[in-house]
């Protein structure tokens, strides 16, 4: 049984795998940062400090509170600006990685064609090309 699952855990797929999900676990931290630290302070400052995860619709006429935090204690909530935050670092974080993804398949792409494309030959290539191409035809050349 050990056998068997070292053959499986040693799999190509079983590492790429995990592989990516390790990469995956960094990127996803350095886009979380880039959101939370970068993007949304700009965002903020725009919206003149508008900070929309404080933002609810109390569902009882028990909540009094003024923030988020203390509404919850207090009963139900719908908590409408903390979806709308987290929706929006959704679209932040989607349109980070679609520009990632896209440079890197533009630089795969130049590199497809630059392996694609045939080195040119060397003078003494187009020297024996020349060479086979007259003796194929039959015609002696005059010296």
């Amino acid at each position: 049984m050990l056998k068997e699952f070292r053959e499986f855990a040693m799999k190509g797929n079983v590492v790429d795998l995990a592989v990516g999900v390790i990469i995956g676990a960094a990127f996803g931290a350095i886009v979380t940062s880039m959101v939370g630290d970068l993007i949304m302070p700009v965002i903020g400052a725009v919206t003149g400090g508008l900070d929309f995860s404080n933002y609810f619709t109390p569902l009882s006429k028990a909540v009094t509170a003024n923030s988020l935090a203390e509404a919850k204690k207090q009963g139900a909530v719908l908590a409408w600006g903390s979806f709308l935050t987290i929706t929006l670092n959704f679209l932040i974080v989607a349109g980070v990685l679609f520009g990632v993804i896209r440079a890197m398949n533009r630089l795969k792409r130049n590199d497809e064609a630059v392996a694609a494309s045939p080195p040119k030959p060397t003078r003494e290539q187009e020297l024996l090309t020349e060479i086979r191409d007259i003796l194929k035809s039959g015609i002696r050349p005059q010296v």
